[in-house]
């Protein structure tokens, strides 16, 4: 059976809806990091409660793994999954962990011990779940779809980072003076990080598949053999094709060693580009950049600075003529931000507060601006399965990234008393 698409709206450029589903994608971006970011915004809090326990790094430490291994899984099983079901599980276990969150707060009534410290590790590990779930599917899903989706759905995602700052700075703010104010404010901050990732399961499941630009792509996808959209064409009206011999031996000709082979340059981009970021953001920042003027307020406005930056680098790639599209010049690039990792190192030790802060702005800066350009130039010229496969591969290297550079953030404990 063939899907039956409108002669009038064969062309993408055509069909309606294109502005909403890149501001959906915008929202679905920010859900997917929205918990947590809110995890990393709250650091002030959790030192307060768990001085002893290394929060940013520890809780960073336990997400990656759960993250990594569930992305490697799906990553191979990837072509034959229901892409509908992955993503609205992932963003069903962002609620419900965000929820969980702030109702073992309420309940404990803010204590700390280890117990309570276990029980945010559990949910932090069902963050790494989740995130697996919904970032693998939604850049599959997105990457046989026009470029714009992508860049979108990357500004959610950091979005998701300014958001959770700025709603930490004006918390802060306005509960500093009143009687366990820190606490109120990180209450107030969990019930609005779990209100989005709520409004991105309606638009997931109710939205996003019925726009008519998404169907052309998704229906454009199962004619070239796609296994993993008939569930949301379904969702959205339309019969998905029965497979055919052809088909099949399209797909399994295209293996995910052959993708990973043609695009290695992209995935040790994105790879590397995590590496140099996570082996500087958060725990660094928290607990290696001194005391200076701004006091507690100090770690909260580097984060800030950081996730404001990353947000505006990641649009200007719209700019056609600043995007970098050479894929040696983005693994110059990419190699070229090692060297701050001494510049963090020096500045902290001998720089103020003003050198910091625009270190971490360049930081962020060059995180957004590398990744948009790596994700979207690595999936054209690929069909539906192959760019979907490869989608989920590249999320994979990113994650691994994450992992490591987490990992090596660790180093800058050594000869740290405190440690």
């Amino acid at each position: 059976m063939t899907i039956a698409i409108d002669e009038s709206s064969r062309s993408p450029t055509r069909l309606e809806g294109k502005p909403i589903a890149i501001v959906v994608c915008w929202i679905l971006g920010l859900g997917s990091l929205v918990s947590w970011n809110s995890m990393l915004t709250i650091g002030d809090y959790y030192y307060q409660l768990f001085p002893k326990y290394h929060p940013s790094r520890v809780l960073t430490l336990v997400y990656q793994p759960f993250a990594i291994g569930t992305i490697a899984i799906l990553a191979y099983k990837g072509e034959k999954l229901n892409t509908r079901k992955r993503n609205l599980a992932g963003y069903i276990l962002f609620f419900l962990g965000t929820f969980a969150l702030l109702l073992l707060d309420l309940g404990t009534s803010g204590k700390g011990g280890l117990g309570n410290y276990i029980g945010i590790c559990v949910i932090v590990a069902s963050f790494g779940v989740a995130d697996a779930h919904v970032q693998g599917g939604i850049v599959g899903d997105l990457s046989f779809m026009c470029p714009e989706f992508i860049q979108s759905f990357l500004a959610g995602l950091a979005a998701s980072g300014i958001l959770t700052s700025g709603l930490r700075l004006v918390t802060k703010a306005a509960f500093e003076h009143s009687s366990n104010g820190l606490r109120k404010g990180v209450i107030l901050f969990l019930a609005v990080s779990t209100f989005f990732e709520f409004l991105c399961i309606i638009l997931y499941a109710f939205v996003f598949p019925k726009l008519p630009i998404v169907k052309y792509y998704r229906a454009k996808a199962a004619s070239e053999g796609s296994k993993t959209v008939a569930a949301d064409l379904a969702a959205a009206g339309i019969t998905a094709p029965s497979e055919s011999a052809d088909d099949a031996k399209q797909v399994e000709s295209v293996s995910n060693k052959k993708l990973f082979m043609e695009n290695i340059d992209y995935a040790l981009d994105l790879y590397f580009i995590y590496v140099v970021t996570l082996s500087i953001f958060p725990g660094f920042l928290y607990e290696n950049t001194g005391t200076h003027n701004l006091g507690s307020w100090y770690p909260t406005v580097l984060i800030a600075m950081y996730n404001l930056w990353d947000l505006i680098s990641r649009y200007i790639p719209l700019v056609k003529k600043v995007k970098l599209k050479s894929r040696k010049g983005l693994m110059i690039a990419t190699l070229s931000r090692f060297l701050l990792v001494p510049c963090f190192y020096f500045t902290a030790k001998y720089g103020d507060q003003g050198w910091m802060i625009m270190l971490v702005s360049f930081l962020g800066l060059t995180n957004g601006y590398l990744t948009v350009c790596a994700l979207t130039a690595a999936p054209q010229g690929y069909k539906g399965p192959e760019a979907n496969a490869l989608g989920n591969i590249l999320v994979l290297c990113l994650l691994s990234g994450i992992f490591s550079g987490v990992a090596l953030d660790w180093l800058w404990l050594i000869g740290n008393s405190d440690f």
